[in-house]
């Protein structure tokens, strides 16, 4: 089954082998990192296109997770599979409060002081453990913006695919 990409938001990445019986390494982008097998069907981008895979098994790891997929029954086709994405359809997320967003959304977004000076295009946001980090490109460098509602971030508009920010430039 395939689907169309803007309809897709990506979990995870296939991290390599793990055996030779076709489990591989899942990097898992999920706040719970298990969370990431709680939506069925799971989504591989092979050859541009996203096609449904049935997850037969996974287990958790010290060191993180593996997974066993129909039709992968060996080692060389899970190496094969290696970088490649997992995702899930939107339509599978659960819905969110006015407030709240999901990173995927956020990235490529324009950020925008409140002063109106352009400071770039959200790249990604990453966890610290204190606050989240907003991570925004510009053309000579990037801006590590702390994801602090009301204080740094202003207003989001996604419609305008636009962040406001309380934020030194020069900084």
């Amino acid at each position: 089954m395939q689907t169309q990409p803007d309809s897709m938001v990506v979990l995870g990445k296939l991290a390599g082998a793990f055996g030779i019986k076709g489990w591989v390494k899942v990097h898992s982008y999920t706040a719970n990192m298990a969370d990431i097998f709680s939506y069925q069907p799971l989504y591989f981008s092979v050859n541009q296109e996203w096609q449904a895979v049935k997850l037969l098994d996974y287990q958790q790891q010290s060191k993180g997770l593996v997974a066993q997929f129909e039709h992968v029954q060996d080692r060389d086709v899970a190496i094969k599979l290696t970088g490649t994405e997992v995702a899930v359809q939107r339509s599978q997320l659960p819905s969110l409060d006015s407030d709240e967003y999901y990173w995927s959304d956020l990235e490529g977004l324009s950020v925008v002081t409140v002063a109106g000076v352009v400071l770039g295009k959200v790249d990604y946001l990453f966890e610290t453990g204190a606050n989240d980090v907003m991570v925004v490109k510009h053309e000579t460098g990037e801006h590590w913006l702390p994801w602090l509602m009301d204080t740094v971030i202003k207003r989001i508009d996604l419609t305008a695919g636009l962040i406001e920010v309380d934020w030194d430039p020069d900084f």
